[in-house]
């Protein structure tokens, strides 16, 4: 399974991008996947469609959007890129805009990347490196950081907690946002100790319709839980996927301790 470091390789990525708005933003990064032999142009504009038809949710974290569509033939291979932009841009989020970091993700199944997102969404989570990621002065002391973050930490041997439940993280998707998401939440059900006793798992609008009589609780962005509407179980907003803090307190509240 690819690494970070392999699926965002120093060519894909780029620092000080001028943009005039989201759109540009996200063509910037749908150009360099297209540069790597990623995708083609009708990935990028697909991406864009993705944001018109479901909103702003790709932003996922103030300033940070997460780029992505549906897999499909206009993905060659899954892989990566990232722009930080010259000047930040809006794209119409309620709480994390405006945005100066666009990552994008192609990808060619639902199972590829999910390691690397994981490594992302912790690398991203940790305001250290994080920082570390929105400062580095080249690209190649940014893969360096991505580089460091391949191989760290997997769950904790034992687990104690309540009876084994699942909670769903949903996107538009299903291959981009709610991964991250779902990363972050597992982090902190491993730091509670209740990574075996609870189950997450990462899906799109459609099938979480279908799935929702199968959790104790639905976790997405403000957007995605207004085209949900009611599925008859719990179903919380979270406004910084990559927030171990705002998931804990979102846990907290779901499970009442």
């Amino acid at each position: 399974m690819a690494t970070l470091s392999e699926l965002l390789p120093i060519e894909a990525i780029r620092l000080d991008v001028p943009a005039a708005d989201w759109r540009r933003a996200v063509t910037a990064a749908g150009e360099l996947l297209v540069a790597n032999g990623t995708s083609t142009d009708a990935y990028t504009a697909e991406m864009i469609a993705n944001v018109e038809e479901n909103g702003p949710y790709i932003v996922i974290a103030p300033g940070f959007a997460f780029a992505h569509a549906r897999p499909s033939p206009a993905v060659l291979r899954t892989g990566m890129s990232w722009v930080r932009l010259e000047e930040p841009v809006e794209f119409g989020h309620e709480a994390n805009d405006p945005v100066t970091l666009v990552v994008a993700l192609a990808a060619r199944d639902a199972g590829a990347h999910t390691a690397a997102m994981a490594a992302l969404a912790r690398l991203l989570a940790n305001p250290d490196t994080e920082q570390g990621l929105r400062e580095a002065p080249t690209p190649e002391a940014l893969h360096l950081l991505l580089v460091e973050a391949d191989g760290r930490t997997e769950k904790k041997a034992d687990a104690t907690g309540p009876a084994v439940q699942k909670i769903l993280t949903v996107c538009g998707n299903g291959v981009g946002t709610s991964l991250f998401l779902k990363n972050t939440l597992e982090q902190v059900l491993d730091r509670w100790g209740w990574d075996r006793n609870i189950t997450v798992e990462a899906t799109d609008t459609i099938s979480a319709k279908g799935k929702a009589s199968e959790a104790a609780a639905i976790f997405t962005s403000r957007e995605i839980a207004r085209t949900l509407g009611d599925v008859g179980v719990p179903v919380k907003v979270v406004e910084d996927f990559t927030s171990t803090t705002e998931v804990d307190r979102t846990l907290r509240d779901t499970y009442d301790v």
